[in-house]
């Protein structure tokens, strides 16, 4: 039985999670157990209360809000806890296409890639704010130029991940995570590959994302991601996937964990 599990950092997006919830596919082909895991980065309105509304199956409180690289990286562990074979994780601002994801985890069950990135550019981004454009182009020019492979959208906020990633990847600072876990994926071999998926503007609440934080925190980040030393990862293509074996169980109920 193949599971898995499709997790959503989130701050303060009580007005938008559960309608992307509700339009995560429980069952698709390759997928036998689908489950939901939100990453509550320190919210202070009524996401968590939201998301178990709409039927979310874990929750992680941050006691204080950490940063989306710490959600992110929170994520991937506890897929990996819990038993994913495929983690897959999506923006919980509505702005990403939820009802893509089997698109999105297919060449992971096809054995064509370990990580995929959900692209706007080779999909749509009509409506996409001018600015925030082109930071995209230049922040995945410059991903491009350091792993000199060609990359059409390096910050998209939805990805899906194997077992063998999750268990490898690695998340460098707290603000972000979208430049470094690719430059650290890639630079330690594992096969990456973008998936066009449809982009819908955000209608509610705001992004975290300033010119100035992001500058003074990413581009830092970017330079010890690609200075610093990483293993390659021996793949063994016969074992490229790992199979769980789970039981669905009648009696649902939600996991929620607390941090201070």
């Amino acid at each position: 039985m193949n599971k898995v599990i499709v997790f959503l950092p989130a701050f303060n997006e009580e007005e938008s999670i559960g309608e992307v919830i509700e339009n995560i596919p429980r069952k698709f082909e390759g997928a036998d157990l689908v489950e939901i895991l939100v990453i509550d980065d320190g919210s202070t309105d009524k996401t968590v209360s939201a998301a178990r509304k709409a039927g979310a199956d874990h929750i992680i409180s941050f006691g204080k809000n950490r940063g989306l690289g710490a959600a992110v990286r929170k994520g991937l562990e506890e897929c990996l806890h819990l038993g994913a074979d495929v983690g897959v994780m999506i923006d919980a601002d509505g702005e990403y296409p939820a009802w893509q994801i089997p698109e999105l985890v297919k060449p992971l069950f096809e054995n064509q890639a370990d990580y995929t990135m959900g692209s706007r550019f080779m999909g749509t981004i009509r409506g996409m704010k001018f600015h925030r454009r082109m930071g995209n182009y230049f922040f995945t020019f410059l991903q491009t130029l350091l792993l000199r492979k060609w990359l059409y959208d390096g910050q998209s906020g939805m990805r899906a991940f194997s077992r063998e990633v999750l268990e490898h990847a690695e998340i460098i600072h707290d603000y972000n995570y979208a430049q470094v876990l690719t430059l650290n994926l890639v630079r330690k071999g594992f096969r990456v590959l973008e998936v066009p998926i449809q982009y819908r503007v955000r209608t509610t609440g705001t992004s975290f994302i300033s010119f100035r934080k992001y500058m003074t925190n990413v581009v830092p980040a970017i330079i010890r991601e690609i200075s610093r030393p990483v293993k390659k990862v021996q793949r063994d293509s016969a074992k490229n996937r790992y199979l769980y074996k789970s039981s669905n169980n009648s009696d649902k109920k939600v996991t929620i964990i607390k941090y201070d």
